[in-house]
């Protein structure tokens, strides 16, 4: 097997035990299992500020069964066009197999969420973890990396890692699922990413040489775009700020775990993204 080959497997089983420490954390370790109600409660709070539910309840459902079939077939009929019927079934891969993964382990899991620091009631179902719909979102942001031509794919990874952010951030202000439930869902997609990967690799090395041909990019060129699109969430945040300074300072002190949990779960989709970017890349 190509040593590629062999690193794309060894990030897949990684991302498989983050997946089940994040599981054991969010459920059977206290101070995690309030955190994540208090991450929980600070996404929920601003379903009553200005149009933000408006916007989450467009967003949000992008990744329902539909239209999100549709929005799935796209990266699949991107590689066929390319003439790469085998990136075709790698992204085909990713995008069942880790949505069916989630939907197993949805009730295999499922549990009562603590609900200690939120009044001892919440709107979250016990069949949440891992979040189907942040799965979805990942799934398909990093099958269409896959998919995309090799000088495209920094950029389509900013995009897509973009995509799955804010699709997790309206589903989060809905208060469908904790901020855990999200982490789930990027890592499974992310282990199932990097096992199509480890396949593309492992078959790449039996063609001849110069039966393959791939576009070189360099580490800067990959990750750029994704750097762009990290610095404009920044100066979008920043410009909120300095719109109602004060309304939103005394948001985030009042809601200092939410702060927390939103950075934590950018930095997973803009990680997981550039991950796949660079693991492609020739």
């Amino acid at each position: 097997m190509a040593i590629r080959a062999r690193w794309a497997l060894v990030g897949a089983a990684g991302c498989t035990g983050l997946l089940a420490a994040t599981w054991f954390a969010a459920f059977h370790v206290g101070i995690v299992r309030d955190a994540d109600q208090s991450m929980f409660a600070g996404f929920y709070d601003l379903h009553s500020h200005g149009a933000i539910p408006r916007i989450a309840s467009f967003v949000a459902p992008l990744c329902n069964p539909s239209p999100y079939v549709y929005f799935a077939a796209i990266p699949v009929l991107v590689a066929l066009g390319r003439g790469r019927p085998r990136v075709a079934l790698a992204v085909a891969m990713i995008l069942i197999g880790a949505n069916v993964t989630t939907h197993w382990l949805k009730p295999l899991l499922a549990e009562p969420r603590a609900a200690t620091l939120l009044g001892g009631f919440t709107t979250v179902s016990p069949k949440s973890w891992p979040s189907g719909h942040a799965t979805a979102a990942m799934s398909l942001a990093l099958s269409s990396v896959i998919a995309a031509p090799a000088r495209r794919r920094p950029l389509v990874a900013a995009v897509g890692a973009v995509f799955a952010l804010a699709v997790s951030y309206s589903f989060l202000t809905l208060g469908w699922h904790f901020p855990s439930d999200v982490l789930g869902g990027f890592l499974v997609a992310a282990a199932w990413a990097l096992v199509a990967v480890a396949a593309l690799r492992a078959a790449e090395s039996r063609i001849p040489r110069g039966a393959y041909t791939s576009a070189r990019i360099t580490v800067a060129e990959a990750l750029g775009p994704l750097g762009v699109a990290a610095a404009g969430a920044l100066a979008l945040a920043g410009l909120v700020v300095l719109s109602r300074p004060h309304q939103v300072l005394a948001y985030a002190q009042g809601h200092r775990a939410f702060v927390v949990g939103a950075a934590a779960i950018a930095a997973a989709s803009f990680a997981l993204s550039s991950a796949i970017v660079l693991t492609v890349r020739r």
